[in-house]
C-alpha cells in the first residue's frame, strides 16, 4: 500500500471487496490502462442545444487539470495515452505495481464460479492533495463484471410480435423512418452477424439499416452463442432498426467493467463522427453494486447528453422490485435510476386486430422475470418528478427518492419480440427491448420535428406529456403496484407515438 501522507481520497471511490474467493496478489509487472476522469469547466451545463463542439469548448476539461494529471503520471512512471477534453478523460498506462502505488490501493486476483479470474480491490483510492477535487473518478483498476443484460429469451412463448407490430399498436407516427438520425447502442459483450441482419430485415421487407461497430477499450463485435450476450445485441439492433430503419445504428462495444461501461457511454455521447441523437442502454445492475464515483460519472455523462440534446433511454431491469438482490430489500437498477436517464419499465402487451387489447405490469413470478422499478437509494427526487407523488420506498425508513421507471413498453417474453440471433429466430423479451423501442420512437420524433427532443423527462411529466401516454394501472412488480398516474412499475405509461409527436409539435422543446 502506498504512503498516504499528503494524499486525499477520491470521493466515492470506496469499494467493497468482491464476493468471490481471492486467488492471490496481482502480478506487479502486468500492464494495464486506466481511465482518469477530471472535473469539467464552465460550471453545470444547462439543458439546451449545445453542439458537441460548443460543449467541449465551454464545459470540457481544463487543460491545466490535464497537465496536472500528466505531471502525476510522470512522477509514477505512467504513460499518458488518449486525452479527450470533451469527455473529461485521460488514459494512463503502466504496470499494476506502479498503478497501485499511484492510486494508493492493493490489487488482488479473484476467481468467479465459472473459473474466470479478474482483478479486484477494496477500500478507497487516493491521489496527491494537489489533485484533490481535480480527479473525479479512476476506473480500470478493478475489472470485476459490472452489469448484466436485461433480456429474456423464451422458446415456448405464448405469442410473439415483430417490432413493427408493437410500434403500430403504440401508434408510432407513420411515414417516418428515422432518416438522418443515429441511434447509439451500448453493448458490454457479444456481437452481431451481418448475415443475420440481412435475413431479418429481408423477412420484414424493410430496408436494412446501416449498422456500424465502434470499439471502446478493446471491445469488439464478437458474436458467440444465442444464449449469451449476442441475444442482447441482436435484440437491441433489430428492435431499434426495424422501428427506425432509416437511422444509422452505432454499436459501442466495450468490456463489462465499470471502466468499459462508462467509457462506452461517454464515447457515444461525445462522438463527433456518428453524432447519435439518442443513446440506448440495456445493461445495468442494482445501485448497491456500484461505487459512488461510477454513478456520479455516469450521471455527469447523461447531464452532458441533455445539454447537447441527446436522449438516453435505459432498461429498468428484469427482476422486479428487488432487482435480483437477495438481501431482503428492494433495489432500483442503475443506470436507469440516474435522473437524466429515461428509465424504461416492462409490461405484458396483448395485441388484437393491430391495436392494444390489454396492457398490464410484466410479472411472471419469482425467478421468471418481472419489470424492474422502485425508489432510488442514491438520487433525490428530480425536479420533474416533484408533482408526480413519488411514494416512499418499501424499504425500512421509507426514503423518498428518484422514482424508476419513467415510461414502459412491452417486455414480457411470453408476448415478446421475434429476434434473429446466430442463425436462429427466437422470441425475446425483457426491458432490454423497451429501451431500444423508445430509442427508435425518439429517432422518429426527432425526424418528424426537425429537431432533437433531447432531455424528454420534463415534457413527459407535464400535462401534455402525460396525455400522450397509455397509463398502465394493473399489476405489481413485487413491492410496488400499478395505479393511476406515475407508479414504480410502469412509470407514466407506454407510448402513444402519434400523440407524442403532436404534443411535441406544439411545444418549444425540452
Amino acid at each position: 500500500m502506498a504512503d498516504q501522507s499528503s494524499r486525499v481520497p477520491i470521493p466515492g471511490s470506496e469499494r467493497v471487496g468482491p464476493a468471490h474467493a481471492p486467488v492471490g496478489a496481482c502480478d506487479p509487472n502486468e500492464v494495464a490502462t486506466v481511465s482518469v476522469y477530471v472535473r469539467g469547466s464552465g460550471g453545470e451545463p444547462a439543458t439546451g442545444r449545445l453542439s458537441r463542439e460548443e460543449y467541449a469548448s465551454t464545459h470540457g476539461a481544463a487543460p491545466g487539470d490535464v497537465d496536472a494529471v500528466r505531471s502525476f503520471a510522470a512522477a509514477h512512471g505512467l504513460s499518458v495515452g488518449a486525452v479527450d477534453l470533451a469527455r473529461h478523460s485521460v488514459e494512463l498506462t503502466g504496470s499494476l505495481g506502479s498503478l497501485s502505488t499511484a492510486f494508493g490501493t492493493t490489487l488482488t486476483v479473484y476467481r468467479a464460479e465459472d473459473g474466470v479470474e479478474y482483478r479486484g480491490r477494496q477500500g478507497s483510492l487516493s491521489v496527491p492533495s494537489d489533485l484533490g477535487g481535480v480527479v473525479t473518478g479512476v476506473f480500470g483498476l478493478d475489472a470485476r463484471p459490472q452489469a448484466r443484460p436485461h433480456f429474456r429469451p423464451r422458446a415456448n412463448a405464448r405469442s410473439q410480435y415483430a417490432p413493427p407490430q408493437v410500434a403500430a399498436a403504440y401508434t408510432f407516427p407513420p411515414g417516418l423512418t428515422g432518416t438522418g438520425e443515429c441511434i447509439a447502442l451500448i453493448e458490454l459483450g457479444g456481437g452481431f452477424r451481418p448475415a443475420d441482419l440481412n435475413a431479418y430485415f429481408s423477412q420484414l421487407r424493410l430496408s436494412e439499416p446501416t449498422v456500424v461497430a465502434v470499439p471502446v477499450d478493446g471491445g469488439s463485435n464478437s458474436p458467440g452463442t444465442p444464449d449469451g450476450p449476442d441475444g442482447e445485441v441482436m435484440l437491441d439492433i433489430e428492435v431499434a432498426g426495424s422501428v427506425a430503419p432509416g437511422a444509422t445504428i452505432a454499436v459501442y462495444f466495450a468490456p463489462n467493467t465499470d471502466q468499459g461501461f462508462i467509457d462506452a457511454v461517454t464515447s457515444a455521447v461525445h462522438d463527433t463522427s456518428h453524432r447519435p441523437s439518442v443513446v440506448s442502454i440495456s445493461w445495468g445492475s442494482a445501485e448497491n453494486t456500484w461505487t459512488a464515483q461510477a454513478m456520479n460519472q455516469m450521471e455527469q455523462a447523461f447531464t452532458a447528453a441533455a445539454a447537447m440534446g441527446v436522449t438516453v433511454t435505459v432498461a429498468a431491469g428484469d427482476n422486479g422490485s428487488t432487482d435480483g438482490a437477495t438481501d431482503g430489500l428492494q433495489h432500483a437498477d442503475f443506470p436507469a435510476s440516474a435522473p437524466h436517464a429515461l428509465g424504461c419499465g416492462g409490461t405484458r402487451l396483448e395485441i388484437a386486430g393491430g391495436v392494444i387489447s390489454s396492457e398490464t405490469v410484466w410479472n411472471d413470478g419469482p425467478g421468471q422475470g418481472a419489470g424492474g422499478g422502485g425508489i432510488s437509494d442514491v438520487f433525490p427526487v428530480p425536479d420533474y418528478q416533484h408533482a408526480a407523488s413519488i411514494p416512499p420506498s418499501a424499504n425500512p425508513g421509507g426514503r423518498v427518492g428518484r422514482g424508476v421507471p419513467d415510461v414502459c413498453g412491452d417486455a414480457d417474453p411470453d408476448t415478446g419480440y421475434t429476434v434473429r440471433v446466430d442463425g436462429q429466430t427466437i422470441p425475446i423479451g425483457g426491458t432490454s427491448a423497451v429501451a431500444p423501442l423508445w430509442a427508435g420512437l425518439i429517432a422518429l420524433l426527432n425526424q418528424g420535428l426537425g429537431r432533437p427532443v433531447g432531455y424528454l423527462q420534463p415534457f413527459l411529466y407535464s400535462s401534455a406529456g402525460v396525455a400522450a401516454l397509455h397509463d398502465v394501472v394493473t399489476g405489481s412488480n413485487g413491492a410496488y403496484t400499478a395505479g393511476r398516474g406515475w407508479d414504480a412499475c410502469t412509470g407514466l405509461g407506454s407510448p402513444n407515438g402519434a400523440a407524442l409527436l403532436k404534443a411535441l409539435s406544439g411545444s418549444s422543446g425540452s
